[in-house]
């Protein structure tokens, strides 16, 4: 393989997503947007079929609409910056994640700090009067609004259009006769009630939600925790799509009445059944342009966060059966593999991006950061080939990589893979630190960090960290060559095991096998940080050079 050069007084990381057999034209084609597909998922079989997930990936709280013969979708991104990740599909099948919504989350000074499992919950998104539209919730602040002329952007500003503790997973409706509603939920954590649905009148130009709220379902008693609600108006009946139940075991519901503000008829249209797929939970109806129906939902699969489904629906007596209903109960099961949507033509397999090399002047868009990003965390170099992240200092009251914001992860893309990514790490002063961690509310990872003036490598371990647990270290190796290989391998049920190498070829195991956990309501992430004790005029700094996910 060839490398870039590199100079030998710098510490070159390599998070190892590929094997040793990969080449460069390979690695070269994983650049952003180079349309590449993932070597680890990839839902369309090429055969007119496609297996679920369509995306093996953390996007939680699907929602989509259809535009001519575009579809396009976003998600609940929740403290991770950018948020409200844009991603479309001409099929349903192969999708492509085109950029982010939101640049930063509103109040922005809050969300300059961590706050795990805040920001960004469920979002909705409609196109009204040649506008995008994403209304989402914050559950501590309330419910905003933002749009578009173009799905790619510039999308405005957030406008708080309803505030208050707890709402979630609001949805527009623009009704025929002119006037506009919004149905919502409540997060009993912030609002101390749950397991009911709201609607209230709003604006035409979904700036203000009035004060005119009404209780329209109650789920208390046989439907606990009915939540994620969507709004469509059909044949002359107003639906509510809304999942209930709780995420890992919950089914789908749907409401419809001929008035909007009810009273609801209710009925189950699909649960989990006799199938393999646990909870299937909330998402959008869409229609192709032949005129089949569609539902996209997720899958929560723990450590690998909240994977999307696509499950066949069909209308009986103006109600939706989602799902394969084989006992013609009204209730439909999720489906694993099934038929390609007829969208009227083909279109070319495509996944979200994984590996990235860092040779433009513009990173791979499934980079995240944990709070706001400051512009001295990190910053591409153009034609320099690499990404440089600075050692930042360790936030007040540091306990563990949990209070870190400054770290730049991305989703895992399947069940099962390998990482590998090339940095070189330039410690000014001792206790400066850098690596790749697999992080969550446990975390794990390999470590350089200069200590006494020289560099070592580590595997570090915390458990429970969300709780402020000692995160725990062995395997302390002195490096005699500051160039070093990271490698990460991840098993079935979110195993991982890593090692590191001095010559990229031959790798030795450091730590033990480690099962990742989520983080507060998204999956497990992995990627880079930097960090030091205390902060300096000119702390030391990592270059990563690139980043590749291949199979086992």
């Amino acid at each position: 393989m060839i490398f870039k050069n590199i100079n030998k007084s710098v510490i070159v990381l390599i998070i190892a997503l590929c094997p040793a057999s990969l080449t460069v034209i390979n690695a070269q084609n994983h650049r952003a947007g180079s349309g590449v597909t993932s070597a680890v998922w990839v839902s369309d079989n090429g055969d007119g079929t496609y297996t679920n997930p369509v995306l093996h990936s953390d996007y939680s709280d699907p929602d989509a609409i259809r535009i001519d013969s575009t579809y396009y979708m976003t998600a609940s991104s929740f403290n991770c910056v950018p948020g409200l990740p844009l991603l479309c599909s001409h099929d349903l099948v192969n999708w492509e994640l085109r950029g982010y919504a939101l640049q930063k989350i509103p109040p922005y000074d809050v969300y300059s700090a961590m706050q795990h499992g805040g920001g960004v919950w469920a979002p909705c998104i409609r196109y009204h009067n040649n506008e995008f539209y994403i209304i989402f919730p914050d559950p501590d602040y309330g419910i905003y609004m933002i749009k578009a002329p173009a799905f790619e952007g510039p999308w405005s500003d957030p406008v708080l259009i309803k505030e208050g503790k707890g709402m979630i997973d609001p949805s527009p409706l623009w009704d025929d006769n002119g006037t506009a509603w919004l149905v919502y939920a409540f997060a009993g954590s912030r609002a101390g009630t749950k397991s009911v649905l709201m609607v209230c009148s709003m604006t035409t130009d979904a700036t203000k939600a009035n004060d005119d709220d009404v209780m329209v379902f109650d789920g208390h008693f046989d439907n606990k925790t009915v939540e994620g609600p969507k709004f469509y108006k059909r044949n002359g009946w107003y639906y509510i799509f809304a999942p209930a139940g709780g995420v890992p075991l919950g089914w789908q519901l749907v409401m419809r009445s001929h008035n909007i503000t009810g009273p609801y008829e209710v009925k189950k249209v699909m649960a989990q059944g006799k199938s393999k797929i646990n909870g299937p939970h909330q998402g959008a109806w869409v229609t192709t342009v032949t005129g089949e129906d569609w539902f996209l939902n997720f899958q929560d699969k723990d450590a690998y966060g909240r994977v999307v489904h696509l499950n066949p629906m069909k209308w009986v007596n103006d109600w939706p059966v989602i799902g394969t209903d084989k006992d013609g109960d009204g209730c439909g099961e999720p489906v694993t593999s099934f038929k390609k949507p007829n969208v009227g033509k083909s279109y070319p397999v495509m996944t979200p991006p994984e590996s990235d090399e860092f040779n433009t002047s513009s990173t791979g868009l499934q980079w995240q950061w944990l709070a706001n990003k400051r512009l001295t965390w990190g910053y591409p170099s153009g034609n320099l080939g690499y990404y440089r992240l600075n050692c930042v200092a360790k936030p007040e009251g540091y306990k563990n990589m949990w209070d870190a914001p400054n770290m730049m992860l991305q989703k895992f893309p399947a069940e099962e893979f390998t990482a590998t990514c090339k940095l070189s790490f330039t410690p000014n002063f001792d206790l400066e630190e850098t690596g790749m961690v697999v992080m969550g509310m446990d975390y794990a990872g390999l470590s350089l960090r200069r200590e006494d003036g020289q560099l070592y490598l580590c595997y570090a371990e915390c458990k429970q960290a969300e709780q402020g647990a000692q995160e725990q270290r062995s395997d302390k190796i002195l490096l005699k060559d500051n160039i070093v290989y990271l490698r990460v391998r991840v098993s079935k049920g979110a195993v991982c095991s890593f090692s590191w190498s001095t010559d990229g070829k031959n790798y030795k195991k450091a730590g033990k096998e480690f099962a990742a956990r989520p983080g507060r309501w998204i999956g497990a992430k992995m990627g880079f940080y930097a960090l030091r004790d205390g902060f300096i005029n000119d702390a030391g700094f990592t270059d990563i050079d690139w980043f590749r996910v291949e199979k086992n």
